[in-house]
């Protein structure tokens, strides 16, 4: 565990003791959350674009269209990723002291295009297997067109921070003499029961990876 930011831009100032900079804690939140907002500059103007993630050690990759606007702009520039995760609603006397309990990552620095064919196909595939595991090998194979205008880009992990923020509400001392209801209404996401395609195959059958699915 360690208690010092990679770089002055991931020191986190408000709330800092809600701050966290060690790997274990960065990765176990980008690795609950497979989707996450990419910020950059794109003909001067500021853009922030949501897209998948995952990762692969001290790295992170998302996908798209080579011919995408965010694939473009953010190749070989300075961009900074944020993955939010919102636990709860925090209910306090006061409308100044209402809060969230959280869990979020930043990460800053200059994402890369990944041009190796082969690389690009085992990381799409651990992308597929890391959501739904075996799912790779069940699916038509990928052509060389389709890996052709796939673009891959990859992020290090190494200037990031994180802010958690867990338990009830923080009021003014003099407040709690209040008879004002306060607390946590819990927040998370739900996964439902798959819904099969109309379309599939009479001898189409779902995996039972399918049936497990979970995020995190």
């Amino acid at each position: 565990m360690t208690d010092t930011p990679p770089s002055e831009r991931t020191r986190v100032k408000r709330y800092h003791w809600l701050a966290k900079y060690d790997k274990e804690t960065i990765h176990a939140i980008v690795d609950a959350s497979p989707h996450a907002h990419v910020g950059y500059v794109h003909e001067g103007r500021p853009l922030v674009t949501p897209t998948l993630v995952w990762r692969d050690g001290e790295r992170l990759y998302w996908h798209g269209s080579r011919v995408a606007r965010m694939i473009q702009a953010t190749s070989g520039q300075e961009v900074c990723l944020c993955v939010s995760i919102i636990d709860g609603l925090v209910l306090a006397r006061s409308a100044y002291n209402y809060n969230i309990n959280h869990r979020s990552v930043m990460v800053f620095g200059v994402a890369r295009p990944v041009t190796d064919p082969e690389e690009k196909r085992l990381q799409l595939q651990r992308f597929v297997d890391g959501l739904i595991p075996g799912q790779w090998d069940r699916l038509r194979p990928m052509t060389e067109q389709e890996l052709a205008v796939t673009a891959l880009v990859v992020l290090d992990l190494g200037e990031a921070s994180a802010k958690v923020r867990t338990g009830p509400p923080e009021d003014d001392e003099a407040d709690y003499a209040l008879p004002i209801w306060a607390g946590v209404i819990p927040v998370g996401t739900r996964i439902d029961a798959p819904v099969p395609d109309p379309r599939n195959h009479p001898d189409a059958q779902m995996p039972e990876d399918v049936l497990k699915f979970k995020l995190g």
